[in-house]
């Protein structure tokens, strides 16, 4: 019995049976197409992840560093032969030979000249004649560094009295950065830029000044810094109010090693940026830093509590509750990172050769601001990217 006589003779029944038909294979059709789109996800996953474990960009920078090291140890060989050859000339004669040098760069005009005359000859070292006139000189630079010097300023308020009505005047006591404290505001400023500029701790600080001869504990160290953050916080506050206030801001985040007991932890520095500059905006640019142990949403929605306007971001799912229209302040208007957004098209059109990916990519790089080529060493991408957002 072939298959066609088991169909039934109603009509409602064929047509019954034909859409359950017509359903499945719609079902196992749009299956396969997830699965298609699952595999060529996949596929480009793993391209991305060869080229970026093997491809030019991931080796550059280990090979870079190798190449430097190893050009560095060579030119050390090389200047250590030649002067041993040059201090052994005097005794053995040694064939001669020329090392390619580097072109030296003129040292720089700003720094301060000091002058070393050597003493020249009463008298003629050819004749004996003692009328010798000055002709010329050679002048020969050699770039030189003197230690830093450590020294105490003494604040003196000399005491008066009249005679008249035997009244003592004597001038006010000057304004120190600390209260109390035995700190000049260039020590201290020299401190703080150690510690969060060169990211020297506060312990090898003391270490360096001992050596120097001038004992400083830590905890003296730990004090300066905390009172001088309690100094300069009206100051920060200043400049949050002037960022939270404009009407668009570029925000970001990036990873800050920090120490901890016996290995070293992975922080956060939240950035917020305020430049009108490439909307010809009058406002002076500024940014505020904010530290966080981790990289919870909590910490800018703490932040940015009270502003409301536009706000520049990558795509981080932390920044998603600020975009809430519930939200209580108002909700932040999303404008996403035009660099950000052409990675992915970029990824498509190298690995996959994509042509609409490519074609996004096309049209992207003809929209590129120039304002943002010239800021690029200054901002981050989000930053620079804001003003050739469309519609922006």
């Amino acid at each position: 019995m072939g298959p066609d006589d088991s169909l039934p003779d109603d009509v409602t029944t064929l047509q019954t049976m034909l859409r359950a038909e017509r359903a499945a294979r719609l079902a196992a059709e749009a299956e396969a197409q997830a699965g298609s789109l699952l595999i060529e996800k996949l596929k480009l996953t793993i391209k991305k992840l060869r080229h970026e474990q093997f491809g030019q960009s991931s080796e550059r920078g280990a090979l870079l560093d190798q190449l430097e090291l190893q050009l560095a140890d060579l030119e050390e060989n090389a200047a250590q032969a030649e002067t041993s050859a040059q201090m052994a000339a005097e005794k053995i004669a040694v064939p001669s030979f020329e090392r390619r040098k580097p072109a030296r760069r003129p040292l720089p005009e700003h720094l301060p000249r000091e002058r070393i005359v050597y003493p020249v000859p009463a008298t003629c070292p050819c004749c004996g004649d003692s009328r010798l006139r000055k002709i010329g000189e050679d002048v020969t630079e050699t770039l030189e560094l003197v230690p830093r010097q450590w020294k105490v300023i003494q604040h003196v308020r000399e005491k008066l009295v009249c005679r008249a009505c035997e009244a003592i005047t004597q001038p006010p006591a000057p304004s120190h950065p600390i209260a109390r404290g035995r700190a000049g505001p260039k020590l201290l400023a020299h401190v703080l830029c150690a510690k969060y500029g060169l990211h020297l701790p506060l312990h090898r600080q003391s270490d360096v000044y001992q050596r120097e001869g001038i004992d400083l504990d830590v905890s003296t160290l730990a004090d300066w810094v905390g009172a001088s953050a309690a100094t300069l916080m009206p100051l920060v506050d200043a400049i949050r109010s002037h960022v939270f206030t404009a009407e668009r801001i570029h925000a970001d985040d990036t990873t800050v090693p920090v120490l901890a007991k016996g290995k070293t932890r992975t922080g956060r520095l939240w950035t917020y940026v305020s430049d009108d500059r490439p909307f010809a905006g009058s406002d002076p640019p500024a940014a505020v830093f904010f530290y966080s142990p981790d990289r919870g949403g909590e910490h800018p929605e703490q932040h940015l509590v009270g502003y409301a306007g536009l706000m520049q971001a990558d795509a981080y799912a932390g920044f998603g509750r600020l975009y809430e229209a519930n939200r209580k302040c108002g909700p932040i208007i999303e404008a996403a990172c035009w660099a950000h957004g052409r990675r992915k098209f970029f990824d498509l059109a190298r690995l996959n050769k994509a042509a609409i990916a490519a074609e996004a990519v096309k049209r992207v790089q003809a929209r590129r601001c120039p304002v943002r080529h010239r800021a690029r060493n200054q901002r981050s991408c989000c930053a620079g990217a804001f003003a050739c957002a469309p519609g922006a």
